[in-house]
């Protein structure tokens, strides 16, 4: 039987896929599929960049405004939703487009990687969150670099939520999660897939970042944090792990000053860029569409995809 269509449009942050997919899914009769941590949540739209219904310009967009920031959101959850989605796209005889910068989340759609849980059994989860409150991430982050140091590089020591499942995992199975996780990415998706990974030369993505983090200063991020805060929302909230969230909490509780906190902001932020573009790199079968080679604009962008979607026999000439 043949596989139905999926493209993927990603890349580090402010490379600009936001404007590119709506040109690509106009163009190709898309629907797009959000695969972002942050947008999926309502009431946080000016640090997640969330796309608004103009720049939409009438292209369905799923998995935008789902959920309200007290839900938790995690990859298992993605995973459901956007195979729910993408089923509704075929069934409107339209393409899906993954479009996002949470390789993790592609992967796992694109691949449809078992995230079963091997026990029911939550008290090893219980203990590694409690040892978390107690001792830190970092003490967290330092286990998981003795059992699994591939795992570690990967993930984030931030991201208590992953450094907990990876420990939980080994400690379930004997296995490292790292190893498990590539067994995974060696299974064949079925989907006829395109994965296009957008860069543009590194310093340019920097400064865009710096440009990105003073203009959501401008349009009231902090004043939208703090509302987040005063709804009742802690800095330990799953929706409050997104970037100019915790650091903005960290401003609000008194840890530093505001302009302290939009250095980090900036900081973390090209931190993060870099981690995405190692990750893109790492993953198979991915065409990479450099700006610098290609063109800065926008139709530019989308011709050289669609060139390489006829060659691919995914759209029709």
């Amino acid at each position: 039987m043949k596989k139905k269509p999926l493209i993927i449009l990603t890349g580090p942050t402010a490379v600009g896929k936001t404007a590119a997919s709506i040109g690509l899914a106009r163009a190709v009769g898309g629907e797009i599929i959000s695969a972002d941590s942050m947008q999926v949540y309502r009431h946080m739209d000016i640090g997640s960049a969330k796309i608004t219904k103009e720049e939409m310009q009438g292209v369905p967009h799923y998995l935008v405004d789902v959920l309200e920031p007290e839900e938790p959101f995690s990859v298992v959850r993605f995973q459901e939703l956007a195979r729910e989605a993408v089923r509704t796209i075929y069934s409107r005889g339209k393409i899906p487009i993954v479009v996002g910068g949470t390789g993790f989340y592609i992967q796992a759609l694109l691949y449809e990687i078992d995230f079963t849980e091997n026990s029911d059994d939550t008290s090893c989860r219980r203990s590694l969150e409690e040892a978390a409150r107690k001792k830190g991430a970092e003490y967290l982050h330092d286990r998981l670099k003795e059992i699994d140091p591939e795992a570690a590089e990967q993930i984030h020591p931030n991201n208590v939520k992953r450094v907990i499942r990876a420990l939980e995992f080994h400690q379930q199975t004997g296995e490292k999660i790292s190893t498990h996780n590539e067994r995974e990415r060696q299974k064949e998706s079925p989907y006829d897939f395109a994965y296009f990974v957008l860069t543009d030369d590194r310093q340019l993505i920097y400064d865009r970042i710096d440009r990105r983090v003073d203009h959501m200063m401008e349009q009231g991020l902090l004043e939208e944090v703090r509302a987040l805060k005063e709804r009742g929302l802690s800095r330990g909230s799953v929706s409050m792990q997104g970037l100019g969230y915790k650091e903005l909490f960290g401003y609000l509780e008194g840890e530093y000053p505001l302009d302290e906190a939009v250095r980090i902001i900036k900081r973390d932020t090209r931190h993060f860029a870099k981690r995405q573009l190692t990750w893109f790199k790492r993953e198979k079968e991915v065409i990479w569409i450099d700006k610098q080679s290609v063109g800065r604009e926008d139709e530019a962008v989308v011709r050289q995809i669609i060139s390489c979607l006829k060659e691919k026999e995914i759209i029709s000439e």
